[in-house]
C-alpha cells in the first residue's frame, strides 16, 4: 500500500520565473493548476500544489472573491494549496532584508499580507497545511561588502516577519538559494539562523537543486565540501559531503522542495548563479533524487520528519514549450511519487 504522506505538491511560478517576454510569456496560474489536475502515474496524482503571491497568478492584494475564485478552481480539481511564496523583491513591491529602514518595512509588509492570504485559503478549507517562503532579497554582491554586519540585519528582519508571521498562525521558511545574501553557503545559512533566534517561526526551506551547489562552494568558495578536483564519480565523497550539509541544516528545515540538478548554475540579474533545474528525467542530473531526499524527510534514525506534511517539485526557467507539454509533468509526478515511495508514511 501507498503512503499518504508527504502529500505531493507541484510549483505553479515555473510559469512566472524568467517569464514574461514575448518569446516566453506568463503561463497562466489557470493552465499551471491544469497540468497539475491532469498529471497521472499509474493511477496517482498530485494531491495540491504551492502559490506564487505575485501577478500574474495571485496578487499580494487579492480581494477575498479573488480568494474565493481560486478557492473554488482548486476544489473543482481536488487540489489544495500548500506553502506560499510571499513577494519579497523590489521588483515585486518588496525591499532588501538589509536595505534601508524603508526597504525592510517593504519587505514585512509583504510578509504580512502573503500571511494573512494564506490565513484566508485556510479558513476557505483549501489549505491544511504549508509555510510561507522567504529569502533575503540581496544580492551576495552588496551583501559581501560587510558579511557579519549584513547577515546580522538580515536575521533580525527575519525575525521580525517570523513574529508576524506567527502572530498570523504561520512560519517562515527561507530557500538556501546561492544568489541570495546571507543565505548563499551553508555556513552562512546556519549563522543567520542562528543569529535570527526565531524559535520554530523560521525555518529552512531545502531545495535539492539548490542545497546541492552549497557542496561546490559556489559564491562562498571558503565553505566548499566537496574539493575542487572532485569528481562525480566518487559516489563515496559526495554522500559524505551531502551528509555532513544535511545534518548541519537539517534541524532547521520546515519545507522541501524535490528538484534535479546538473552540477552547474544558471540564471541572470538578481538571480545570477543560482541552482540550475534539470527534468526530472535530465541525464545529466547529479542527484539520485530519492536517495538525497531522505536526508531532509527522515530523521538520523530513519524515523519520518511527520511535520513536513507535503513536498513540491520545483523547477524553474525551462521552455514554455517543454512546460506545455502534459509528459513533462507526468515524469515530475513519477519523481515526486518515488520520493514518497521511499520516505511516506500514512496517519
Amino acid at each position: 500500500m501507498s503512503s499518504s504522506y508527504p502529500k505531493l505538491h507541484n510549483a505553479t511560478w515555473p510559469g512566472v520565473v524568467g517569464k514574461g517576454s514575448d518569446e516566453e510569456p506568463f503561463i497562466s496560474l489557470d493552465d499551471m493548476i491544469d497540468f497539475t489536475s491532469k498529471a497521472e502515474v499509474n493511477g496517482r496524482k498530485f494531491d495540491g500544489v504551492d502559490l506564487f503571491i505575485s501577478e500574474p497568478h495571485v496578487s499580494i492584494d487579492s480581494t477575498d472573491d479573488d480568494l474565493k475564485a481560486l478557492a473554488e478552481n482548486l476544489k473543482s480539481k481536488n487540489l489544495v494549496a500548500g506553502s506560499i511564496v510571499a513577494p519579497v523583491w523590489d521588483v515585486t513591491g518588496g525591499g532588501s532584508a538589509m536595505g534601508s529602514d524603508e526597504d525592510k518595512e517593504k519587505f514585512l509588509t509583504q510578509v504580512r499580507k502573503a500571511a494573512v492570504i494564506g490565513g484566508k485559503l485556510r479558513d476557505l478549507g483549501v489549505r491544511p497545511y504549508g509555510v510561507i517562503r522567504i529569502d533575503s532579497a540581496t544580492d551576495v554582491e552588496s551583501w559581501s561588502k560587510d558579511p557579519e554586519g549584513n547577515t546580522a540585519i538580515i536575521a533580525q528582519t527575519f525575525k521580525e516577519a517570523a513574529k508576524i508571521a506567527s502572530d498570523h498562525g504561520e512560519k517562515l521558511a527561507a530557500e538556501g538559494e546561492i544568489c541570495w545574501g546571507g543565505m548563499h553557503s551553508w555556513k552562512w545559512m546556519l549563522r543567520t539562523f542562528e543569529l535570527a533566534d526565531a524559535g520554530d517561526a523560521l525555518g529552512f526551506q531545502a531545495d535539492l537543486a539548490h542545497s546541492m551547489l552549497y557542496l561546490l562552494g559556489y559564491n562562498a568558495e571558503e565553505h566548499r565540501i566537496l574539493p575542487a578536483d572532485f569528481s562525480w564519480d566518487d559516489k563515496e565523497a559526495f554522500a559524505a559531503a551531502y551528509k555532513e550539509m544535511a545534518d548541519a541544516l537539517r534541524p532547521y528545515t520546515i519545507d522541501f522542495h524535490v528538484a534535479q540538478n546538473d552540477g552547474t548554475v544558471h540564471g541572470s540579474g538578481s538571480h545570477d548563479k543560482t541552482g540550475k533545474h534539470c527534468l526530472a528525467d535530465d541525464p545529466n542530473g547529479k542527484l539520485d533524487v530519492a536517495w538525497a531526499a531522505g536526508y531532509w524527510l527522515n530523521e538520523p534514525d530513519g524515523s519520518p520528519r511527520k511535520h513536513i506534511e507535503h513536498i513540491c517539485w520545483d523547477g524553474c526557467m525551462f521552455p514554455n514549450a517543454t512546460l506545455h507539454k502534459q509528459e513533462t509533468w507526468n515524469t515530475i509526478l513519477a519523481a515526486m511519487i518515488s520520493v514518497q515511495d521511499a520516505h511516506g508514511w500514512s496517519k
